[in-house]
């Protein structure tokens, strides 16, 4: 009897995720921090925990722009072309992010010089 008590009160199992009060992975990205680190490196459990939050917020503030961005053009899906204004109209995330994105499309520009001056045509007649 005592034995099945103790075995009852005993804690479950809480994912490290949770603990962190995270929605990534930290076991996993952890797992691929040993795997992808040099031979005889050890890896901290703090280190995936932080990455994991850092991949976290990185990921919700793209997606945040994104949708903003699906918004304006009132649709309620992002596209690439929706993630690709969103990084590259964002200084800091264009700096980051350097990588080419698959059906992003190009960022409307115009350059200054071929754009016609309204003001000179109107003086001219």
């Amino acid at each position: 009897n005592e034995t099945n008590s103790e075995n009852n009160h005993r804690r479950i199992p809480q994912p490290r995720s949770s603990r962190a009060g995270l929605q990534f992975p930290v076991g996993r990205i952890h797992k691929l921090l040993k795997t992808r680190s040099s031979v005889s490196t050890r890896v901290a459990a703090t280190a995936a925990v932080y990455s994991a939050a850092i991949i976290e917020y990185l990921t919700a503030e793209v997606l945040e722009l994104a949708g903003n961005a699906a918004k304006d053009l009132g649709l309620k899906r992002i596209s690439p072309r929706h993630l690709q204004l969103a990084i590259r109209g964002d200084e800091e995330l264009d700096n980051l992010i350097k990588a080419t994105i698959a059906g992003g499309g190009v960022i409307p520009y115009i350059h200054k010089s071929l754009i016609k001056k309204a003001s000179s045509k109107k003086s001219e007649q």
